[in-house]
């Protein structure tokens, strides 16, 4: 079980079997702020073994990873660019729109960059 509370100035979390005494303790501090979750790690599914990731994997091309790492990142285009060695943001663009190829070189790069396999660009 897991207890979540949130105030403007206090979180706490609390994660495991939780005591009855704490329970009551802050139920009565906090009342309805405090939330709680059943999540048991026994319950817990690895989602790269789900149907839904299989099938938006198969939808996704070398160009969607791309953008996806890079926004995941915080990255312009135009950074990328740089961190792959001065490569141009247009360059970056077409990879990502699948108007230009990813090489393998330029996919070696982009996983040491992302620490991903380059098959993801591939």
């Amino acid at each position: 079980m897991q207890a979540v509370v949130k105030t403007p100035r206090i979180e706490i979390l609390i994660r495991g079997e939780i005591p009855d005494k704490l329970m009551s303790v802050l139920n009565e501090e906090y009342g309805e702020q405090i939330r709680f979750s059943g999540a048991n790690t026994d319950d817990l599914v690895d989602v790269f073994e789900t149907d839904w990731y299989r099938s938006v994997k198969s939808g996704m091309a070398p160009g969607d990873n791309l953008r996806t790492y890079r926004e995941n990142r915080g990255l312009t285009q135009a950074r990328l660019g740089e961190l792959l060695g001065g490569v141009p943001r247009q360059h970056v663009s077409n990879m990502e729109r699948e108007v230009r190829s990813i090489s393998l070189k330029t996919a070696r790069k982009l996983a040491q960059i992302f620490q991903v396999s380059p098959e993801k660009f591939i």
